[in-house]
């Protein structure tokens, strides 16, 4: 596992990186911004963030998760659909996708934005049993947009194990982490369990354009 110095370093190679041409992502309607800042005012553990995550972000965690190459794919605590948006621009027309939110508000407003899509209300403690629903088989990729430092660590375990269970042997789990929080000791905590559990964990550079920048965890089953 790396150090802090390594982390810093990896990180901050963003600042001179080249960024490409990318196809233009629209971001959530304004009603949706509304929904997702009401339930944070609701429930602020759970959501994590006062903003939906930016374009930028979404683009870096579906790539990092593999999800274009991916015959089933996940994606975990689905908000208001920015990263939803890029998984359905990218995958193969004929992979299963499904989404899981555990919020109401936010699993109605999704159904609305993609009404051919599978949205799941359910915690993703309950994926094994989502799936079988859903007749998916072991997923190749994941994408995870939950807020882990609102977690506690028997939940923050609870809900890896289950990613991890869902996922098929050499599949990929994307989630993503805000720069300001990463050595903060929920954090770090979190940080250490990712290199204890998986095979692989690599780490992107500082996504600067978000609220707050954050870097994303590619880590393989």
């Amino acid at each position: 596992m790396p150090d802090n110095n390594d982390i810093t370093s990896n990180c901050s190679s963003a600042t001179t990186a080249k960024t490409a041409n990318r196809p233009e992502i629209i971001q959530p309607q304004s009603p949706g911004k509304i929904t997702f800042l009401k339930e944070f005012i609701r429930s602020p553990k759970n959501i994590g963030a006062i903003a939906p995550s930016s374009s930028d972000l979404a683009q870096a965690i579906v790539k990092h998760s593999a999800a274009a190459q991916a015959s089933n794919i996940l994606e975990f605590g689905a908000g208001t659909g920015v990263f939803t948006q890029v998984i359905l621009r990218d995958k193969k027309p004929d992979a299963n996708f499904i989404a899981i939110e555990h919020n109401d508000s936010l699993s109605k407003m999704l159904r609305q934005r993609f009404p051919d899509t599978a949205v799941v209300t359910d915690s993703v403690e309950n994926v094994n049993q989502i799936m079988q629903q859903h007749n998916m088989a072991k997923s190749e990729s994941i994408v995870c947009g939950l807020p882990w430092t609102a977690f506690s660590q028997d939940m923050q375990n609870r809900l890896i194990m289950s990613a991890i269970s869902a996922l098929a042997p050499g599949g990929a789990f994307a989630t993503f982490a805000y720069w300001p929080l990463l050595f903060l000791p929920a954090g770090m905590r979190f940080r250490k369990m990712l290199y204890k559990l998986f095979t692989r964990v690599e780490i992107s550079p500082i996504v600067w354009k978000n609220l707050p920048p954050a870097i994303v965890y590619r880590c393989i089953h």
